[in-house]
């Protein structure tokens, strides 16, 4: 009988292990500073090695991605837009995936924005400050007009809504007109942004389309919302052309001069000076007769508002008159109230046409949002017509 060679049989056998997650950085919570690094780690165990992702709670990641594949996660430069929980998922195709989170807390010093750095309004109404202020830890927030801290009074309410830092002023007084600060301290700093409460104008918006329908002549108008009635208005225009150019600082250069132009209350550093009572040809003021006028110097006339209008809504429509045919030109304005001078408009391009049309004496028109009046200069040279004649007629009289 032959005998049978013993044999080894040999089983590998592999249990698969579903993920588990053993460790989080700082046990799931981390206080950071603004402007910090930080490393968030997970790990996990299971068979096979699971794979670690990491996403963020109803956002995306820092970089803008949905995700990141490593059990490390970086993130450069810490701010409060980085912060919020963030999530590790262990994943190894075994059972169901194990999941474990971070809250990043980020602390700053505050930080604050303003939703209107300029606050129109008018006496007898209400004003609405407001401050948008975050911070961690949470800020406190004061009011101040100048250096005096505004408490809350009948016509002063503070109001806090969140981020959200309301001062609203009632019964607006002229001296309630100025500069106002929201002040927001917490342990790590202290910041501050100004509002301005203005009874002023607000900036001109034109309103005249683009192209005149003469070679010489251009019907301009604008209109601005004021609380107050406006009382004159400064036109300034100027022809272009290509070595013309505008900063954005406001101050406008001519490449071909020496001179600089200025938006200032005279508008040219020569001393150039023209109050223009509208299209009536009504001038007074003075001119530098040293000073060779160039096309492209800006010219700038003085329109009053009459009537006057205590609607919110005015304008004002002006016949420009000695352009060149067939050229742009470009024009800004201001307003004033009782309270001053409005900022100067947007610049607004206009072409002159190569063509003429006939035309009438279309004067000044100044309007409100209800109503208009157009004034013609043969109407005013009746009126002054018919004011002479009844004075000669009362001296005559006596």
């Amino acid at each position: 009988m032959a005998l049978l060679d013993p044999r080894e049989i040999t089983h590998h056998v592999e249990i698969l292990v579903p993920p588990k997650i053993t460790h989080v950085t700082s046990g799931g919570h981390l206080q950071v500073r603004k402007g910090s690094p930080v490393r968030l780690e997970c790990s996990a165990t299971g068979n096979p090695m699971p794979n670690i992702t990491w996403t963020r709670k109803n956002n995306l990641l820092p970089n803008g991605e949905e995700q990141f594949t490593n059990p490390v996660y970086v993130i450069e430069n810490m701010d409060r837009h980085k912060g919020g929980t963030y999530i590790c998922t262990a994943n190894n195709g075994v059972g169901q995936v194990a999941t474990s989170q971070i809250i990043l807390h980020v602390l700053y010093p505050p930080e604050i924005s303003v939703e209107n750095p300029i606050v129109y309004s008018g006496e007898g109404q209400e004003a609405m400050l407001v401050c948008i202020v975050h911070g961690e830890s949470q800020p406190e927030v004061l009011w101040h007009k100048d250096t005096m801290q505004i408490d809350q009074t009948e016509r002063h309410v503070i109001e806090n809504r969140g981020a959200r830092h309301t001062l609203i002023i009632r019964k607006v007084h002229p001296q309630d007109f100025g500069n106002y600060s929201c002040i927001a301290d917490n342990q790590l700093g202290k910041t501050r942004k100004t509002v301005t409460l203005t009874g002023k104008p607000k900036t001109a918006v034109f309103r005249s389309v683009p192209n005149s329908q003469w070679k010489d002549k251009y019907n301009i108008s604008w209109i601005v919302d004021s609380h107050s009635p406006i009382e004159e208005y400064k036109l300034y225009y100027r022809q272009v052309d290509g070595d013309t150019l505008q900063t954005h600082d406001g101050i406008f250069l001519d490449n071909r001069k020496t001179h600089t132009t200025y938006l200032g209350d005279n508008m040219l550093d020569y001393n150039r000076k023209i109050s223009s009572y509208d299209s009536y040809a009504y001038n007074t003021g003075y001119h530098n007769l040293h000073h060779k006028w160039s096309k492209t110097d800006w010219r700038d006339i003085v329109l009053p508002a009459f009537p006057y209008s205590h609607h919110y809504t005015q304008g004002m429509s002006y016949l420009i008159r000695g352009l060149e045919p067939d050229q742009q030109y470009e024009a800004r304005v201001q307003s004033r109230n009782r309270y001053g001078w409005s900022d100067f408009s947007e610049s607004f391009l206009f072409t002159t046409s190569n063509t003429d049309t006939e035309i009438r004496d279309l004067g000044v028109t100044h309007y409100s949002s209800s109503r208009a009046s157009v004034i013609f200069a043969s109407e005013v040279r009746s009126l002054l017509a018919a004011l002479l004649l009844a004075a000669v007629y009362r001296l005559v009289s006596f």
